[in-house]
């Protein structure tokens, strides 16, 4: 069962880490453009909600990226990403399991989407948020 949030679907699901809730949000943009905007770090800022910086070594992440993030505007948290494989990632934020993002390929263009450990439900309008700024980078990226 899918509910509505934000011009995006929620559900719970299984992942490869186990039940997740998931926010899926279509774009009128390729997966690729997606998928560069979800791994390039100079955009975080720009789509994340709760991302005010970061600081990392490479602008683009791979399996086994660390680097700190600046989150509320103030506090700056360490995060590992601990896998990365084309169209999905996930990270560990200040040592405990954080969102999954991913990409899916599509008829007319792509999804985006955030994956949920389920203590952090709560976080679900702020992903679905997220989404919506990434649809409209990667559009404006493809126009």
């Amino acid at each position: 069962m899918a509910l509505e949030l934000g011009g995006s679907r929620v559900s719970l699901e299984r992942t490869p880490d186990g039940r997740r809730l998931l926010v899926r949000h279509d774009v009128d943009a390729s997966v690729d453009t997606v998928w560069e905007v979800l791994t390039d770090t100079d955009c975080w800022p720009d789509w994340g909600p709760s991302v005010s910086a970061v600081e990392i070594s490479d602008r683009y992440i791979t399996a086994g990226t660390t680097g700190r993030v600046r989150v509320a505007g103030a506090v700056w948290l360490p995060f590992e990403v601990t896998a990365c494989v084309p169209y999905r990632w996930t990270w560990n934020v200040a040592r405990l399991p954080a969102t999954g993002h991913f990409a899916e390929d599509r008829a007319g263009g792509s999804v985006v989407g955030f994956e949920i450990p389920p203590l952090a439900t709560g976080y679900a309008p702020v992903c679905a948020r997220a989404c919506r700024r990434i649809a409209t980078l990667t559009q404006q990226r493809e126009s």
